[in-house]
């Protein structure tokens, strides 16, 4: 069996996200079991997600142990297999981690799932086709619920989340706008993605500056908001928003450091009678299928092109990582380990 190279979380950040929070290790892999199979990862992908899960805190799941494997989506090929379900050469997508191979009980449910890459590249099932597409499409479908003619907004537009949440939300009759960090991002938008506009927020010092662009790029207000960040952007866009429009709440990426992030206008909620619903899409396995049976079709067909960032090698990992929390990156953040 091959020497495996693993990332573990070492110890827990205090304020910002440290290199030194990680450890580099080299372990055996061990024996296959009957049932299990060895995967060697192709890509693995970083998500914001992954800082809160840093911190020893209350969430929705339990904190990353120290001492072991970073959790994270892997995709790649199955280089030995005792299952019947899986034989080597398969493509797959799994939760392998920050290492290059991985063990895996092939009779759990939805531990590893075969791909077809005829169509669609491998590493896009983690992104577009993947976690992060669905991601989008259960905000926009089952939260906001959006109707064709209305204003759809999402921040960290070009993200892997926000890319398809625009697609989707065009696909549907809707007007998109974005909230994305420089020009280049705001371009890819509206040139690649379709966005009917997209706003920088690094133009905007505050909540008022980035609101009054908001209602230019917004003229009939917003009926459904895609939240992806918190803090300023969010204040900016309750000021916009229509009476009984819609929040989906996916990530406070700028609350990830441990600081409050207060809210300026929460009695908006109340005036507009504002719906506004925090999810996580790992509890809503049941419309997986459907929606990425549409966002494959999204991307086959043109419709949805998805920028990535790729790292270099496992030991990039934190470096990438940390890159990611501070908006570093373009589209999907992803490590290539082969």
């Amino acid at each position: 069996m091959p020497t495996n190279q693993q990332i573990l979380l070492d110890n827990r950040p205090t304020g910002e996200a440290a290199t030194g929070n990680f450890k580099l290790v080299s372990s055996e892999t061990p024996a296959l079991q009957e049932g299990q199979v060895l995967v060697r990862h192709h890509f693995l992908s970083l998500d914001p997600y992954m800082r809160g899960r840093m911190n020893d805190s209350k969430s929705y799941t339990a904190p990353q142990p120290l001492g072991e494997v970073m959790g994270a989506g892997t995709v790649g090929e199955v280089a030995e297999s005792r299952s019947p379900q899986f034989k080597p050469g398969d493509q797959v997508v799994g939760m392998g981690g920050w290492q290059h191979y991985s063990v895996v009980n092939a009779g759990e449910p939805g531990a590893l799932r075969k791909v077809d890459t005829t169509h669609v590249p491998l590493s896009y099932y983690l992104g577009a086709v993947g976690m992060p597409g669905v991601t989008a499409w259960y905000g926009l479908v089952k939260v906001i619920e959006p109707k064709a003619g209305e204003t759809m907004v999402v921040s960290a537009a070009t993200g892997a989340v926000g890319s398809a949440f625009g697609v989707l939300a065009k696909s549907r009759g809707c007007r998109a706008v974005g909230i994305a960090g420089g020009p280049e991002k705001c371009r890819y938008a509206v040139d690649e993605l379709g966005f009917d506009a997209c706003i920088d927020y690094k133009l905007h010092p505050d909540a008022a500056s980035l609101s009054k662009a908001l209602k230019a790029a917004c003229p009939d207000g917003i009926d459904g908001y895609f939240e992806n960040v918190g803090g300023m952007v969010l204040d900016a866009v309750l000021l916009r928003m229509n009476a009984f429009g819609r929040i989906a709440v996916c990530g406070m990426i700028a609350g990830y450091d441990g600081q409050p992030l207060p809210l300026t206008y929460p009695a908006l909620i109340l005036t507009n009678r504002l719906k506004v619903q925090g999810f996580i899409v790992s509890e809503h396995m049941g419309i997986w299928p459907e929606a990425l049976k549409e966002l494959g079709t999204l991307v086959a067909s043109g419709k949805l092109r998805p920028r990535e960032t790729i790292a270099q090698g496992l030991e990039s990992a934190p470096e990438a990582f940390l890159g990611l929390l501070k908006g570093k990156n373009f589209g999907k953040q992803l490590v290539k380990l082969i």
